[in-house]
């Protein structure tokens, strides 16, 4: 199955914002209060959110850190230069 676009509702999201739409989704699920087809909706959306932060996540470690290997073969980290 293909994952979905997420939709710019989302994208737009901070991580601090779509983390806590995640958690809300997770806490209805678990509750089991919901019908089938309002859990699989929320899945989909928990799922969209789920990668989003996980982008975002990544995106922050890359301008933290940026790995570089030495013409000797070591691994060495340096902060992320954007210029």
């Amino acid at each position: 199955m293909a994952e979905k676009e997420i939709p710019e509702e989302i994208k737009a999201l901070s991580f601090e914002q779509a983390l806590e739409q995640l958690k809300g989704i997770v806490s209805t699920l678990e509750r089991g209060e919901s019908g089938l087809d309002e859990s699989i909706s929320l899945y989909e959306k928990g799922s969209m959110l789920k990668s989003h932060c996980e982008r975002r996540l990544k995106d922050a470690k890359m301008k933290v850190e940026q790995i570089s290997l030495s013409e000797d073969g070591h691994l060495s980290s340096q902060p992320f230069d954007s210029d």
